[in-house]
């Protein structure tokens, strides 16, 4: 028993070092892509794949979140006879939280997956063995497009669906729970502050690179056959989505120390 558990802890300690080694040569890949400028036209091919494509979807999941929001805190507040402050918790709560979580989340399940099944059957089909033959790094090729569009695209999608949440929310709030329209951006302007949207903002930097390093690799290192592929997808998505919650995590707590200390006075209101 005691051997079994040795071999999975440097098993696992092995695909930790793999993987680390994997991301930091994929970013000095892309950075070093970035300044000769021969990776331009694969970028903007998947931007097209990764951002446009995706608006849609999270267009949607940001306006039922916001929608959700007004009918679940509204009972809570009119209780109290703060429904007017209802536009607060509802904004706050989608720019800095739930907006760029699931927004990742629903590109974590649409491109991570999608990634990690193009990838996989090019390592499957030895098509990455293909270009590594012809003298093409496939990391530069492959990936780095994949990781920058991913980086660059991410916050846009985040800032789509804080858009499409404080509407869906205000609409609901308007029209189904007869809230006073001035009255609820009076109090959203009042506690929703730039920093808050832009943390929000920010968080998409992190999820994006999260999301396209672990799709990226899981599809380079997938086991043979359809079924390693399929295996592959799931455990990228798993991965990428445990990776947006840790993330989420740790920069909440780095945001409040951050905010706490240069803005001292107004972290105490």
């Amino acid at each position: 028993m005691i051997a079994i558990v040795r071999t999975k802890t440097i098993e696992d300690l092995g695909n930790i070092g793999r993987f680390g080694r994997f991301v930091w040569q994929a970013m000095l890949t892309s950075l070093r892509s970035c300044a000769s400028g021969r990776t331009y036209p694969l970028i903007w091919n998947q931007m097209n794949i990764i951002g446009v494509r995706s608006v849609p979807v999270i267009m949607i999941t940001g306006a039922f979140v916001g929608m959700t929001l007004a009918v679940q805190a509204y009972d809570q507040l009119a209780g109290m006879g703060l429904e007017e402050h209802l536009g607060s918790l509802i904004n706050i709560s989608v720019v800095k939280e739930l907006g760029p979580v699931l927004a990742a989340v629903m590109l974590a399940g649409r491109i991570g997956g999608a990634l990690t099944a193009e990838l996989g059957t090019m390592n499957v089909t030895e098509q990455i063995d293909a270009v590594r033959s012809m003298g093409t790094d496939p990391v530069r090729y492959l990936v780095a497009p994949r990781i920058l569009a991913c980086l660059l695209l991410t916050p846009a999608l985040i800032i789509f669906a804080d858009f499409t949440g404080v509407m869906g929310g205000a609409l609901v709030s308007f029209f189904q729970l007869g809230i006073n329209s001035r009255a609820y951006w009076d109090f959203s302007a009042s506690s929703v502050e730039l920093w808050d949207v832009s943390i929000g903002v920010v968080k998409g930097f992190f999820f994006g690179g999260a999301i396209a390093s672990i799709s990226c690799y899981k599809g380079f290192n997938c086991r043979e056959g359809a079924q390693g592929v399929g295996q592959a997808c799931t455990e990228a998505f798993v991965a990428s989505f445990i990776s947006i919650l840790a993330l989420d995590f740790a920069l909440a707590v780095i945001s409040k120390a951050v905010y706490a200390t240069f803005w001292p006075i107004r972290s105490l209101v």
